[in-house]
């Protein structure tokens, strides 16, 4: 099978330097989020290529995990309830002796259900006269009784238009005023500042800004990349430590990201420097670690700040440091 993913490419040829790595640690070698990376080799070793993507686990300790979840996970799905037969067929299930069809009993057969006196016909709901009796014997066993559904109560015009007192539906829709939310900012500084936020399991983080170097083309181009016409390179240096007694599991600058003049987002390119090793996943209690973020742009976008996040869209735990003068 031929290859023309150049993501794929470097994926594979960075997994052969390596022969057998964890999916985590291959992903920080090539500076890529462990999940895409995941994603890719599973789609890759169902090509044909020399591939296996396995599982490496602790037995015990998943164990534990299991026994420590709550029992709804073992609930089974309920069996849809079964279709009710018809009276008079047995369906599929057999039973001992004379086939059963329709069910008789001693003495007159039933048929359909007769009440004492005269046959009431069907039943026509409340009526508005006296009913008259019908003396002449049927010629056949009369029909089983229908019961015809009480008529529904007309709906409250007032209740359908505004709804029950003390709700919201009191109010009008053409009325309504959506009072729009301000989106929520986290900690703003600038380089070398140190801010402190969370991570999304309660994680308690110190994040630092260490060095932006704008351009860093030299340092791409040592790498072995190369840039088109018109781009240029930014290699961002930072810092987190871990102050609380939580792991912080994710890859520190999963979501570290350059703002531009206008407000976009450039997200981190799939690339790592040899002279500028990216960061680790996973951030240990106690611990303070450092790596760098590459990032791939047009020449002549500006740059003015640096935003960390533990999640894509920014909350009130994110970071910004502006790297203007």
């Amino acid at each position: 099978m031929a290859v023309t993913d150049p993501v794929d490419i470097r994926l594979l040829a960075a997994l052969a330097d390596l022969g057998k790595a964890a999916v985590h640690e291959l992903a920080a070698k090539v500076g890529m989020d462990p999940r895409e990376v995941a994603y890719r080799l599973v789609a890759l070793s169902g090509s044909g290529l020399p591939l296996l993507v396995g599982v490496e686990s602790d037995p015990n300790g998943l164990r534990a995990a299991i026994a420590s979840a709550p029992p709804s996970w073992a609930q089974q799905p309920q069996q849809p309830p079964q279709l009710q037969r018809p009276p008079g067929h047995s369906g599929p299930h057999n039973v001992q002796g004379t086939p059963s069809g329709p069910y008789n009993v001693q003495g007159t057969p039933s048929g359909a259900y007769n009440v004492h006196g005269t046959p009431s016909g069907r039943y026509p709901g409340p009526p508005s006269a006296p009913v008259r009796q019908q003396m002449a014997p049927p010629p056949r066993p009369p029909a089983p009784q229908q019961f015809a559904p009480p008529p529904m109560a007309p709906a409250d015009p007032v209740m359908s238009t505004w709804g029950v007192p003390q709700t919201a539906s009191w109010a009008r829709g053409d009325e309504q005023q959506v009072t729009p939310q301000a989106a929520p900012e986290g900690k703003k500084g600038r380089t070398g500042d140190v801010m402190e936020t969370q991570g999304l399991e309660g994680e308690q983080l110190t994040v630092q800004l260490l060095e932006v170097q704008d351009p860093a083309d030299y340092l791409f181009s040592a790498a072995g990349y190369s840039l088109e016409a018109g781009e240029r390179s930014v290699v961002v240096h930072t810092e987190i430590t871990n102050r609380g007694n939580i792991p912080f599991v994710s890859l520190p600058d999963n979501y570290l990201e350059l703002l531009t003049a206008d407000g976009k987002p450039i997200t981190k390119a799939p690339v790592s420097l040899t002279s500028r090793p990216p960061h680790k996943i996973g951030v240990r209690p106690g611990e303070t670690l450092g790596g760098h973020t590459v990032y791939v742009l047009p020449d002549a976008t500006r740059v003015v700040a640096v935003r960390w996040s533990p999640r894509p869209e920014p909350d009130e735990r994110t970071l910004t440091w502006s790297i203007e003068d």
